[in-house]
């Protein structure tokens, strides 16, 4: 009987329009999400997409970019149909996330005047030290001013046409309503902002510009940025014209309000309840970064920290490794390959749960073996390229506990590198760490490992696994639903999450000095990682 009362209640809420709409546009999934007025996903439409190598740059086309959006809305709207028997003609509120960083840049009649270079990107150093340098703050080769000065440093003409220059959420939004906005979080990845203003840095404008000067271009950088929004702020409405972009069934109506588009980042904050100060929130899969809301700026430049915002302004320091989980999938791979060869056939679940639970029998410091899952390069620890390596002592304890450790130590390896510069020398301090991704599937371990390397309780949560298009939604629902001067952690903490409260694992002193003991292995054996870059070609 509940369970019909439930679907009957969403009927009710998808014919009123009480409904929330999310959608973001991931590196490799554009996901829709609907959900009810308690935050409870009712459909989940998906849409699988690869960028492009074209021309020495990795790019995505406006026309993938459009068949993609139109498709996982229209995944989504089938499930509805299916599961409630109804068509979509309106939502109680929408918004629209992506990937950070890139360069989309349109002249005065709209046209995307180079390709779209998205995050994935590293052809902008010298723009990048030239700014870091310039700003005394740290501008990341992906940032989309180091995108639009290194085109001017490498002199393309399209620049002097340049009239908006944008993310990839932002361009969506722009389309969808026609106001040139972005959110805060996402800004934050385009050009530094002034925690006191919660606009782009006025100063910073300035001396950009005023390196510019001799350009004599047509614009100064902040009349071809967006206006910056926090969190909770109306963003604009639905046009005619968006309403048939999205939906081109002519379903779905104009007037919808929008809240501000943001960053993968930000959502993915948003998603995992760690907005508020002193919150960190660690995803690891094939890639590992931790987010840590702080209380106040950091005291110095660091090359190795990315500087960015919560979705309500607040600053976050982000230490972001390229390598995590690849090498330790390798190996379980190989383990079975090996069974398989036995005439074993292996449950995969259960391959990786006695593999990474015997990794919880080895000795604390994994025995002496040392290894780098580097198949990318890692900037925290300065490698321009990876070589995944194991290495081993004639007397290290060489066994299958040691081995197993040493390989989900080492996929955090350069976070703790980046986490330790946090901790260590700026003092920053978190009372809550939240983990979600790949490394957590297996119950306890992933989550006992990282709660030794940051020294800090760590909870998983159920609703973790939401992604994305869950915390734009939830970005909406706050616009629609907040009451006067309630923050956005609040109405997170009480609204959306008071009921999960998670599973956490407070960290064993044997495997916090274990993983100092292995750290500075780790840190001395970069050398042989920085030989193997050179030597195997």
């Amino acid at each position: 009987m509940a369970d019909i009362n439930v679907i009957n209640a969403r009927k009710e809420a998808i014919k009123d329009g009480r409904t929330i709409l999310g959608i973001e546009l991931g590196s490799t999934r554009i996901k829709t999400v609907l959900v009810d007025e308690n935050h409870k996903p009712i459909a989940i439409g998906n849409y699988d997409w690869e960028n492009k190598y074209i021309d020495n740059v990795w790019t995505y086309d406006l026309e993938d970019i459009w068949k993609g959006l139109q498709g996982s809305y229209r995944d989504m709207a089938n499930q509805v149909k299916s599961r409630y028997g109804l068509d979509i003609t309106t939502v109680g509120a929408m918004g629209f996330s992506a990937m950070m960083h890139g360069y989309m840049a349109f002249n005065k009649e709209g046209k995307l005047l180079a390709p779209f270079r998205t995050w994935r990107n590293t052809i902008t150093g010298q723009a990048s030290d030239k700014l870091t340098e310039l700003f005394q703050y740290n501008i990341p080769q992906r940032w989309s001013v180091a995108h639009l000065y290194q085109a001017i440093l490498n002199g393309e003409e399209h620049v002097s046409d340049i009239d908006y220059l944008v993310t990839l959420s932002g361009y969506i939004h722009w389309k969808m309503t026609g106001c040139k906005v972005l959110g805060i979080g996402d800004a934050s990845g385009m050009f530094p902002i002034n925690l006191q203003t919660k606009d782009f840095n006025e100063k910073m404008l300035t001396q950009f510009d005023e390196l510019l000067a001799q350009e004599n271009l047509p614009w100064k950088l902040k009349e071809i940025l967006p206006k910056v929004l926090v969190a909770g702020k109306e963003a604009g409405r639905l046009t005619e014209e968006g309403a048939r972009l999205l939906d081109p069934t002519g379903n779905l109506k104009a007037g919808i309000p929008l809240c501000p588009p943001e960053g993968d980042a930000g959502t993915g904050m948003t998603a995992t309840n760690c907005v508020a100060k002193r919150t960190c929130n660690v995803s690891a899969g094939t890639s590992v970064f931790a987010m840590v809301v702080l209380e106040d700026e950091l005291s110095k430049v660091h090359k190795e920290i990315d500087l960015v915002m919560t979705p309500a302004g607040d600053p976050v320091a982000m230490a972001h490794s390229n390598n995590c989980t690849t090498d330790l999938d390798a190996w379980v791979s190989l383990f079975g390959e090996f069974l398989e060869s036995m005439e074993i056939k292996p449950d995969i679940s259960k391959l990786y749960s006695v593999l990474y639970n015997k990794a919880l029998e080895g000795d604390i410091d994994c025995g002496g073996l040392l290894s780098y899952g580097y198949y990318a390069g890692e900037h925290i620890t300065h490698l321009s390229e990876g070589r995944p390596l194991f290495v081993r002592m004639p007397d290290s304890n060489f066994n299958l506990a040691n081995f197993m450790r040493v390989h989900l130590f080492t996929a955090l390896g350069a976070l703790k590198t980046g986490m330790d510069i946090l901790y260590k020398e700026e003092q920053v301090k978190v009372d809550r760490v939240l983990g979600h991704g790949g490394l957590f599937k297996t119950k306890g371990v992933g989550q006992r490992i990282l709660a030794a390397a940051m020294n800090s309780p760590v909870t998983v949560m159920e609703t973790a696994g939401e992604g994305g298009a869950w915390g734009i939604a939830l970005l909406a629902a706050y616009m629609l639903y907040k009451k006067k001067d309630e923050t956005l952690d609040s109405y997170l903490a009480n609204k959306v999450f008071a009921d999960d409260l998670g599973i956490t694992i407070k960290p064993d002193k044997n495997d916090v000095e274990g993983f100092e003991q292995f750290m500075k292995r780790y840190t001395k054996g970069l050398a042989i990682e920085q030989k193997a870059v050179e030597v195997l070609r």
